[in-house]
């Protein structure tokens, strides 16, 4: 008889813990109305006193559709798209070495081939952090490392962190590392200020945990940075440096002002004087994005991979058709600069909450000790959908 391995895709990232499959688990929803945040005032984020939408509507899809849980799991395809997208970009490199970055057909090339190209890998990682490209954790950490590469800069094992936390404790104030902060809404408030947001949202992404959470490097960062660093030198001796300078480019035009650059500010931004912290976009623009644009569906169950969440939303669309999406990413983008209803500020947040009381874990089966619980295992409580009051069969 074979020796049975943890498939850590059904876990959405949390991979410290060996548990029952997801698929095991019926929730019951709490049946209580949320409590409303105060107005929102013009110089404040809106301030909430609930939690985070998704972990009542994940367990209420769990009970009205308990067989969500088989489009849960990796999706080999994932790999395949992502090598098909490194050697198009390498290609293209290639091509450009010897033009220089100032031309016409250089910033094109950049700005539609190597932008767009270079998004589909910042949201290749972003699968890839939820275990979603292979079923094992290191085969996605490896992988991820490659899918960096013709990004020019080390970030998926920076990444995988932030990200998770900003699952599991989304809004939360100085946790949540996709919120801005008080001093960048101050700052960016008017239509040059927003314009230079959306131009640069990287380096806002980039910049702003490291004020806010610093990480704790471990053997992964370091060989993704050391990995990246290789690669950056290998192509420079064999190709040339314009090679580098085309990754680097076409990574800031990916974050700029780029049609598929919208879904950063669409995601969880407030518009329409709604207070809802998630939306989703079901348009054309989500087949260079893995399906980013069903965030929604995303949050709910972080273990269903980019090509089964347009299922997911089949499935349950009592629930997914009832709640206000976006049209368009590009007319996000126009509507956050010109929009002078929105901002920064535009944001919902939640005090931090208090550190997971021990109760919560006694359902676990092999779960550690309070004292050896980490991060990535307060993940699997998000992720795997037990939460506070959910039963455990």
């Amino acid at each position: 008889m074979g020796v049975k391995t943890t498939d850590w895709s059904l876990y959405g990232g949390a991979e410290s813990l060996d548990t029952r499959p997801r698929r095991t688990i019926s929730m019951q929803p709490s049946g209580h109305p949320p409590a409303r945040g105060h107005p929102k005032e013009p110089s404040d984020f809106l301030w909430l006193m609930t939690e985070e939408p998704h972990r009542s509507r994940r367990m209420a899809i769990l009970k009205a559709h308990p067989e969500v849980t088989k489009l849960m799991g990796y999706e080999p395809l994932t790999k395949w798209i992502v090598l098909v997208v490194i050697t198009l970009q390498i290609g293209v490199a290639y091509l450009l070495r010897n033009t220089h970055p100032s031309t016409l057909i250089y910033l094109l090339l950049a700005y539609v081939i190597g932008g767009t190209a270079n998004h589909n890998l910042f949201l290749a990682i972003h699968e890839i952090t939820h275990n979603l490209a292979f079923k094992g954790v290191k085969s996605n950490k490896i992988f991820a490392i490659v899918a960096n590469f013709p990004i020019g800069l080390p970030f998926a094992m920076m990444f995988k962190p932030y990200h998770l936390e900003h699952h599991k404790q989304l809004g939360e104030d100085g946790v949540d590392t996709d919120l801005p902060t008080r001093f960048e809404a101050l700052l960016l408030r008017n239509v040059a200020g927003k314009a230079f947001f959306a131009t640069f949202q990287l380096l806002f992404y980039a910049i702003r945990p490291g004020f806010l959470r610093s990480q704790k490097l471990t053997v992964w960062h370091f060989l993704n940075i050391g990995a990246q660093i290789a690669f950056d030198l290998l192509v420079v001796r064999t190709m040339g440096k314009g090679v580098l300078v085309y990754f680097i480019m076409s990574s800031l035009f990916a974050g700029s002002l780029h049609p598929c650059a919208g879904h950063f500010i669409g995601e969880h931004y407030l518009w329409d004087g709604q207070e809802q912290e998630t939306y989703s976009y079901y348009g054309p623009l989500n087949i260079l994005a893995y399906n980013v644009g069903y965030h929604n569906e995303h949050h709910d169950f972080p273990s269903i991979p980019w090509t089964r969440l347009p299922k997911l939303r089949a499935l349950a669309p009592e629930i997914y058709d009832a709640i206000p999406s976006h049209p368009s990413w590009p007319m996000i983008i126009f509507n956050f600069i010109f929009d002078t209803n929105v901002d920064l500020f535009s944001r919902a947040k939640r005090v931090p909450r208090t550190p997971v009381p021990t109760p919560r874990l006694q359902h676990i089966s092999k779960s550690p000790s309070p004292r050896e619980m980490n991060e990535d295992d307060e993940d699997i409580l998000v992720t795997r959908g037990y939460a506070d009051s959910g039963k455990l069969d």
